[in-house]
């Protein structure tokens, strides 16, 4: 094998994984907002309802002592 192409090599090998990784995230991201717009709606009105559950436990545990 010749050694002098090696850091060539390296150096092409280092840069189509860099690429892979950001085509990745991307592609992920891209994704996550897909699924974020549709449940959008379906998502706040569970949180509205966790957040009454905790404060009107909260209440009862204040008002008990």
């Amino acid at each position: 094998m010749f050694y002098g192409k090696v850091p060539m090599m390296i150096f092409i090998l280092a840069s189509g994984y860099l690429f892979t990784v950001y085509l990745l995230l991307a592609l992920a991201k891209r994704s996550e907002n897909k699924n974020t717009s549709k449940d959008s709606s379906v998502v706040s009105s569970s949180n509205h309802i966790q957040d009454m559950s905790v404060t009107a436990n909260v209440t009862e545990i204040v008002n008990s002592q």
